[in-house]
């Protein structure tokens, strides 16, 4: 694995645990020689992962739209900051960066991010493994609406698994080694391929 893109929030968070733990997983994915690829800021949890890579040799690629570049303070020491045109493009050129994903706390902008990386796999677009690093337990409420979805029968079984939570981002990169992608979403049944 040579690079994962990190989804996460340009706010600090009401605890210093968030940023702490995207310092912890900043020097993690530096001792492991990966290139974090994320949204470019300089500031909140963003700017704290950023910040680890960098002071422990890591390399950073930051993707950015011109409209953000400003607004979110973009990272003047990254190893590269790649300026596109729209939030459509940054999500793809990462996804393109990407071998796997990691979503940290944030907004409804890191949870669409995640969202459409989760549907990607559901649909086969990528076989890239998709983590949530679970921390202070800010994903459960997330993770209760998967099992809600599941029970309703909105989400197959085989598809809630496609995130692997975690709260130490040693065990999380652990996983991604293994992960194995679920099959591809499909609506043809087997009684009509026969």
């Amino acid at each position: 694995m040579k690079s994962i893109a990190v989804f996460c929030g340009s706010s600090d968070g009401a605890s210093d645990v968030y940023i702490e733990s995207a310092r912890r997983l900043g020097k993690e994915l530096a001792n492991r020689k990966i290139t974090l690829v994320y949204g470019g800021a300089s500031v909140g949890v963003m700017g704290a992962l950023a910040d680890a890579v960098l002071e422990h040799g890591g390399k950073v690629i930051g993707v950015m739209p011109t409209f953000l570049e400003q607004r979110e303070i973009s990272h003047k020491r990254l190893t590269e900051l790649i300026v596109v045109g729209s939030m459509h493009e940054r999500k793809a050129k990462m996804a393109e960066l990407a071998d796997g994903f990691i979503v940290l706390p944030g907004g409804p902008g890191t949870l669409e991010e995640f969202f459409e990386i989760f549907t990607w796999t559901q649909l086969g677009l990528h076989q890239k493994p998709c983590g949530l690093l679970n921390i202070n337990q800010y994903f459960n409420p997330l993770i209760e609406l998967f099992n809600h979805m599941t029970n309703e029968k909105f989400l197959h079984e085989k598809y809630r698994s496609i995130a692997i939570v975690e709260d130490d981002p040693k065990r999380l990169l652990e996983k991604f080694y293994s992960y194995e992608p679920p099959t591809i979403k499909t609506y043809i049944t087997d009684e009509k391929q026969t």
